[in-house]
């Protein structure tokens, strides 16, 4: 294990914990927080179907939390960790907010835009690129996004 990878897992247990809080209000488990500068500044987790706002996911959410902590619209030094790979539309507002690394959990495979279903993260077209970090305490990510399938079902 990398020295990294500590610091990875730690932050992706206080990801997890935010998917927690998602998967009580009956909501996609998926937690996210970001980092800058050795700091947790933002914790959010899903709420698309507690806002009814399909927009309304962790990324998206932490990422407007961070920017208002930072006062600022670029986000250069951020760290994010979320439990499962970001979609399209959350990978569009990493980019676009200029964060530095992305560290997932879970592989998504309906919709994941970090090498799953397409790789946005280092498409040479756009202007910025991603550091990705995949399958940090993937085990755990899975496993509660199929105790929320398995909740759904019951």
């Amino acid at each position: 294990m990398t020295a990294a990878a500590k610091p990875d897992e730690q932050y992706m247990r206080e990801a997890l914990k935010e998917a927690e809080h998602a998967l009580a209000s009956n909501d996609r488990p998926i937690g996210a927080v970001i980092l800058h500068q050795g700091r947790v500044i933002a914790r959010a987790h899903h709420q698309v179907r507690l806002l009814r706002d399909p927009t309304a996911h962790a990324a998206i959410i932490a990422i407007t939390q961070a920017a208002n902590a930072l006062q600022s619209d670029q986000l250069p030094e951020a760290v994010v960790y979320v439990t499962q790979e970001p979609c399209a539309m959350c990978v569009g507002a990493l980019l676009l907010s200029g964060v530095a690394r992305v560290v997932f959990g879970a592989t998504d495979p309906k919709r994941g835009a970090c090498g799953s279903v397409v790789d946005l993260t280092g498409n040479e077209r756009l202007n910025r690129r991603l550091v990705v970090v995949r399958d940090v305490l993937a085990g755990e990510c899975h496993a509660l996004l199929r105790k929320a399938t398995t909740s759904a079902q019951a």
